[in-house]
């Protein structure tokens, strides 16, 4: 029985609708399906991005990592450092191949463009032992002209083909010939990628696979190949016709609505308080873990740390470790408490917020700030909203926030709240904790303690 390969590309989306902690839950849910591959956009922001794909690296060790390059020989060269610590990685090479996408993206005549892809396919062979050559618009392109530009690529060490149908113009039976007449002629895997501009995405992939393709570029929710019903297509046709995938039928359809849910609330939950927090692998460590097993569990919670903090960190897990094990809230505390110790550069003078059932919820805050005192007032969706808003009004900026947990530390009426704040500044995460017998005044302070921490670092950059 023939398997289909299955790379999903729910990560790439053009519009980056995603947060940096959305997009390493998503992964960590592709991977438990059993994805091939998970494909990740091209490089923009090195630092960030970079740090995004190592972290998924640390735990997507069954599918492959594919992040595009292509454009430039920085373009290869900075995915081949994002993925130096990946167990499987590949780099995406992407570039058109129709006359008119290559003249108006690349600026570049047929020759030129065979001339650049025989140089940039062998440089990324160079940089990582995976390579895979992206046909763009492959559909449109000329015959001739495609055929040959494939086995340029295939002979400057392309590992596999993709062919793309972007316009979606094609009906399955053609794209299938199509298919057809490059596979047969090629000494690699031909993958596909299809548009469902006209709703024949799944179609022309399936034919396509029975024409001699090897995989299938999917994704959840997105204008190509819709991950689940392709998956479902396979499932209930392919006893029939000879090929299967290894995609966890059983875990489909609800990590598939959790990725929706994601997706659909991405853009309104931004700056919310709420926080999605899809079924992370659980962290279970205890006092015979070694420095190394902590870090990696850092890094999982999606920390960047250094040497130095890794160090404090690890002192006091040991120190907790001896009294009771640690999972992902238990690290978290220990993260907020030790690492990244800073002098405060704002301190919470006093608050005042206003919420009812009949009023719109509104928060005064007013911090210090080198001996002056600064205020803030803002309306929010609940106190604590209109609170961080404030905060954000006075600092000049509001961070994306990444989780806020609360928890009672005492009992009775008058119990102490611990409230734990994650902020992210340029991709890189800063935690902070406020204890107060008000939950509120909790949250409040466990923000700007992580607001100093980002002042503080940006400062000495």
């Amino acid at each position: 029985m023939k398997r289909i390969k299955i790379a999903d590309a729910t990560l790439c989306r053009a519009d980056n609708a995603f947060s940096f902690k959305e997009k390493i839950d998503i992964a960590r849910q592709l991977e438990k399906l059993d994805s091939d591959v998970i494909e990740l956009p091209e490089i923009q922001n090195v630092r960030i991005d970079t740090l995004l794909i190592k972290t998924i690296s640390t735990f997507v060790k069954k599918s492959a990592i594919s992040v595009a390059a292509g454009m430039s020989v920085e373009s290869v060269e900075n995915a081949a450092m994002a993925l130096s610590t990946a167990k499987k990685p590949c780099i995406r090479i992407e570039l058109p191949v129709s006359p008119v996408s290559m003249e108006y993206v690349c600026h570049k005549k047929p020759d030129k463009m065979i001339a650049w892809v025989e140089k940039i396919v062998s440089f990324a062979k160079e940089k990582c032992p995976t390579v895979e050559f992206c046909a763009l618009d492959a559909s449109r392109a000329e015959g001739t002209f495609l055929n040959s530009i494939v086995n340029t690529a295939i002979s400057a060490g392309a590992n596999e083909i993709t062919l793309c149908d972007d316009a979606g113009e094609m009906l399955p039976d053609d794209f299938a010939e199509f298919v057809k007449n490059v596979a047969e002629n090629v000494s690699v895997p031909v993958n596909v990628r299809c548009s469902n501009q006209n709703g024949m995405a799944s179609a022309n992939a399936i034919m396509a696979v029975r024409a001699g393709a090897s995989g299938v570029k999917t994704a959840v929710s997105e204008v190509g190949i819709s991950l689940e019903s392709f998956a479902a297509m396979v499932k209930n046709c392919g006893n029939r016709y000879g090929f299967c995938s290894d995609i966890r039928y059983t875990e489909l359809n609800r990590i598939v609505k959790q990725i929706g849910w994601v997706l659909n609330n991405a853009k309104s939950a931004k700056g919310s308080v709420t926080s999605l927090v899809i079924d992370d692998e659980p962290i279970h460590l205890d006092a015979n873990d070694d420095k190394d097993t902590v870090a990696a569990s850092v890094v999982k919670l999606g920390y960047d740390l250094s040497e130095e903090d890794k160090a404090r960190v690890y002192e006091e897990f040991l120190r907790v470790a001896a009294k009771k094990k640690v999972g992902s809230k238990e690290l978290e505390a220990i993260v907020a408490s030790v690492a990244l110790q800073v002098p405060p550069t704002y301190e919470l003078v006093n608050y005042v917020v206003n919420s009812g059932n009949i009023i719109s919820t509104s928060a005064q805050i007013t911090l210090r700030k080198d001996g002056k005192d600064l205020t803030g007032i803002c309306i929010g969706d609940g106190p604590i909203d209109a609170a961080f808003s404030a905060i954000g009004q006075i600092i000049g900026y509001r961070y994306e926030l990444d989780d806020f947990q609360i928890q009672a530390v005492t009992e009775g009426t008058e119990a102490m709240g611990s409230a734990l704040v994650k902020l992210r500044s340029d991709g890189k995460l800063y935690s902070g904790n406020g204890i107060s017998t008000d939950i509120i005044g909790a949250g409040i302070r466990a923000y700007i303690n992580a607001v100093n921490k980002i002042v503080y670092e940006e400062a000495t950059e």
